[in-house]
């Protein structure tokens, strides 16, 4: 068979040239196509459930939420293993799928499921889909430098300024924020004073909710004018909060200000985010959604950021912590050089050791036909360029030239004891 094709090679070498050249020019573009990373993804294919029931105890969450939802979400199909987490006030439940499963196909299985569970879950509780990126998703950290700004307003830009903006790039799956102050008004009773007036905590937070909503009325006609009732009861400041009546006693209301005070703070935080001992900073992480190209993605982002940074108050500018587009272009270029010296060292070797241009020639010439084949072969299986891909590549030229050379050299040898056996001949023949 082999003999066949080697056959078939040599009468048909216009043939071989124009497949080996059509081959090349499709890996050309296949490099151009390839997604390109500094670390190849290993983590699971996996779905992130996530749930939140704020001042309960671990072994509470565990008991309501992690067990029952994990004990729910398991035997749905081409699913491999359920995993749950509690914490204080959050549980967390990895939904590990088979490795050639659509990550889509997984989450809208897991939404279906999620819609059976609320029945068991307590009431006001609601399980959540994580981010569609994976374990090494997170491309690119920023941080706002504002020196003039507290770090409440700065939370409060990054959350409903700066977030909203970034998680419109293509690419993107989720805007992480983090450090700061989020802003929120506390109520802080006097216990003494619900006692004197006889009212509970729950009187006082079921107040507060009710007359913080809208509610619509209906539309008026008058003067062939129509007119749409509605009333408007948001709460916008600390005075409205103060005034709303939480009871009423002998035609006297008892309102917030009577049983306790009311003041703008921050929610209480787990940690901060210190940059570099100068202090907190306000910032995001940019999460990569699944599959995306992490080189093309950081780019993107960094593009809308110059275009955000147009509206943000005076003085205040990013501040690129993680720039995984920047080592990704380090790590590429480390390799893409290791590359190029490899193919001129082997060149130079081959040469000098066969001393023949053209048995030369033809093993150089491999070498970057195989490299741009083997570019097709990595968008077939869905692997992108990375470290180890690129490296991988780089250790195939050995043995990609020591097959030329030994098959050249067999060439060789053959052709020579054919010319051989033919000068004998001719001088028999003499």
């Amino acid at each position: 068979m082999v003999h066949r094709i080697i056959d078939w090679s040599l009468r048909n070498r216009f043939i071989v040239l124009a497949l080996s050249l059509g081959l090349f020019i499709w890996g050309v573009f296949s490099v151009k196509r390839n997604p390109i990373d500094a670390i190849p993804d290993l983590s699971e294919n996996q779905v992130i459930v996530f749930t939140e029931w704020m001042g309960r105890s671990p072994q509470l969450i565990e008991d309501q939420i992690t067990y029952p939802m994990v004990t729910n979400l398991q035997g749905m199909p081409n699913i491999k293993y359920v995993r749950g987490s509690s914490m204080f006030g959050m549980s967390f439940i990895y939904v590990i799928f088979e490795d050639d499963v659509d990550i889509y196909w997984a989450r809208e299985r897991v939404l279906e499921r999620l819609s059976t569970v609320g029945s068991t879950l307590p009431q006001g509780v609601t399980p959540t889909l994580g981010p569609d990126g994976t374990g090494v998703g997170h491309v690119l950290w920023y941080t706002l430098d504002a020196p003039n700004i507290d770090l409440g307003e700065q939370r409060a830009i990054q959350d409903w300024y700066v977030k909203f903006a970034l998680q419109n790039v293509s690419g993107v799956s989720e805007i992480a924020s983090f450090g700061g102050f989020q802003k929120q008004y506390q109520v802080t009773i006097n216990p003494n004073k619900l006692l004197y007036y006889k009212l509970s905590a729950a009187n006082v937070i079921n107040a507060i909710r009710a007359n913080n909503n809208e509610s619509g009325g209906r539309k008026f006609e008058m003067s062939d004018v129509g007119y749409i009732i509605k009333t408007s009861g948001y709460l916008q400041s600390i005075a409205d909060i103060e005034s709303i009546p939480v009871s009423n006693q002998q035609g006297n209301p008892i309102h917030v200000s009577d049983i306790g005070t009311v003041q703008m703070t921050g929610e209480s935080r787990l940690g901060i985010f210190d940059q570099d001992g100068e202090g907190e900073r306000v910032g995001g992480i940019v999460v990569m959604r699944y599959g995306e190209n992490a080189a093309e993605v950081t780019e993107k982002v960094k593009e809308k950021m110059k275009e955000v940074a147009k509206g943000l108050p005076e003085g205040v500018k990013f501040d690129i912590v993680y720039d995984r587009g920047e080592l990704i272009k380090e790590s590429i270029a480390s390799i893409k050089h290791t590359l190029v010296e490899e193919m001129i060292v082997v060149s130079l070797v081959v040469i000098l050791f066969l001393f023949h241009w053209r048995s030369a020639l033809s093993i150089i010439i491999q070498i970057p036909i195989t490299i741009a084949i083997s570019f097709i072969l990595l968008n077939a299986f869905d692997i992108s360029s990375n470290i180890m891909s690129l490296t991988g590549i780089a250790l195939a030229i050995g043995v990609i030239v020591d097959n030329g050379i030994i098959m050249s050299e067999n060439a060789y040898k053959h052709l020579a004891e054919r010319y051989s056996e033919k000068q004998l001949k001719n001088i028999k023949g003499v």
